[in-house]
């Protein structure tokens, strides 16, 4: 085999290990913030959990975080919470930052 080709499967095996963990960071810190919002909306544990499946799944509807904002914003709103896009958007900022320590730190 040559360096190049060793190069071109490095390469490869990098990107799908990039890619596998920024998926993993994005349901993990999907999951945090349906947590975040079940919490606002006086949830138990169990239907918070069943909850935080709910917005991770939202996540699949489009690319982007867009989904998952128009889910949260209207779930908090339907039960009478005020919260603003811009909140909404600072949380998941903070929750993916959250999140990929929480999956760096796991190994």
């Amino acid at each position: 085999m040559s360096t190049f080709e060793d190069r071109e499967k490095a390469f490869e095996a990098r990107f799908a290990h990039d890619a596998d963990k920024a998926f993993r960071v994005t349901a993990r810190r999907n999951r945090l913030a349906g947590l975040w919002a079940a919490q606002k909306l006086g949830l138990t544990d169990v239907e918070a959990e069943a909850y935080a499946k709910s917005v991770i799944q939202a996540d699949f509807e489009e690319a982007g975080d867009a989904d998952v904002v128009r889910k949260l914003i209207g779930d908090l709103l339907m039960r009478g919470i005020e919260v603003s896009e811009i909140e909404i958007r600072e949380m998941l900022s903070k929750m993916t930052d959250q999140a990929r320590h929480q999956i760096e730190s796991e190994g």
